[in-house]
């Protein structure tokens, strides 16, 4: 089966979105279907296979007050030949950009069923830039994804609130983190202990000076580069920022820290608290929707209004909790999960030979 995904967020960026795309890729290409009937058709036993549209096939722009991410400018034309040119069985569309809305015009003009996913909130994050009312941006929001066969959500109750706020067929994805990589081990980074580690894009929607202004014990590290990097570095001279980090570097500096702080409040998720619990890293954070969706009641992280007070608590929660928890999150249940929603609400593309039955591509 192959799917074909359109993104307006992509390599070089670094952000959840590339990385839930990335992994998800990965983890399918592996992957039987099964149990699944579409259409009469029995698909058990064929692999999936995923193809991306992004913005490396067109020219693009900085994105206003984010010169670090570039928006791309699709043409219609060009959107539809790439399309044709990679013959799908499903079209996914993962962002809101301008390619997102290109791909969902050539759908709704062919009649072409397709599903969709909700990954940034964006009212928050336009909020945060421009006074721009929400109600307006969750009226555009449930807009853009009213035609699709299934709204995808990475947590329960995002989905509940999408469905709250007016958004049809949500459903239920959720997301991994890679054991193998991210893991407890022995690490010194020969900084002032506890180390409160942060990792993301240093940007204002993450909420960054929350947990910089606390008065903390040891050694503040932010991990991630952004537009507010250099002001935070200037206003903050005793936290250490390494920039960005990824693979093994990255790993090595979850390992080394003691409690990982997570000060935004309108993540829909965050890769970033998987990646932190599979380290044996206990969460600090607001009690807020991503980590709360992520968290819960569970014994792996303090969720406090007080971010100091919940920075205090997390030092003394159980790391091989942290591990144990993180381990029920695998990317295979993850692409599985992708799939089975393709396929349950039908999500597939007439067959190219002129019948009416999908094609799947081993």
């Amino acid at each position: 089966m192959r799917i074909l995904v359109a993104t307006d967020a992509w390599h070089p960026q670094v952000n959840g979105v590339v990385r839930t795309l990335t992994k998800l890729a990965d983890a399918a290409e592996a992957l039987n279907v099964e149990g699944l009937d579409v259409q009469g058709l029995d698909v058990q036993g064929l692999g999936a296979e995923f193809t991306f549209l992004t913005p490396q096939s067109f020219r693009t722009f900085a994105m206003p007050s984010y010169r670090d991410v570039r928006l791309a400018m699709p043409r219609p034309a060009r959107i539809a030949k790439l399309i044709e040119e990679a013959q799908p069985d499903s079209i996914h569309i993962a962002t809101e950009g301008p390619i997102g809305l290109m791909v969902r015009r050539y759908c709704r003009q062919r009649k072409l069923p397709f599903t969709s996913s909700f990954h940034t909130r964006f009212p928050e994050y336009v909020r945060a830039r421009m006074p721009v009312p929400e109600s307006l941006i969750w009226r555009a929001l449930r807009r853009f994804h009213s035609p699709s066969r299934a709204v995808m959500a990475a947590t329960p109750a995002l989905a509940r609130e999408l469905t709250e706020r007016g958004f049809d067929n949500v459903v239920l994805w959720p997301r991994g983190v890679e054991t193998k990589l991210f893991h407890p081990r022995a690490i010194d980074l020969c900084l002032p202990a506890p180390v409160f580690l942060s990792v993301g894009r240093v940007a204002v929607e993450k909420n960054l000076e929350a947990f910089l202004d606390l008065d903390l014990p040891g050694t503040k590290v932010i991990v991630g580069d952004g537009p507010a990097r250099a002001s935070l570095e200037e206003a903050y001279p005793d936290a250490i920022f390494l920039g960005e980090k990824h693979g093994e570097a990255l790993a090595e500096i979850y390992a080394a820290a003691d409690v990982f702080v997570f000060p935004s409040k309108t993540d829909t998720f965050g890769l970033v608290l998987l990646e932190a619990l599979a380290s044996g890293l206990p969460v600090a954070a607001f009690p807020v929707k991503g980590p709360r969706d992520v968290i819960g009641d569970a014994p792996v992280g303090a969720l406090d209004h007080d971010l100091r007070n919940a920075c205090f608590a997390a030092l003394d929660v159980s790391r091989q909790d942290c591990v144990e928890f993180a381990s029920n999150y695998t990317w295979e249940a993850s692409a599985r999960a992708f799939i089975d929603s393709i396929l349950a609400v039908g999500a597939v593309l007439p067959g190219r030979s002129g019948t009416e039955q999908p094609r799947f591509v081993a």
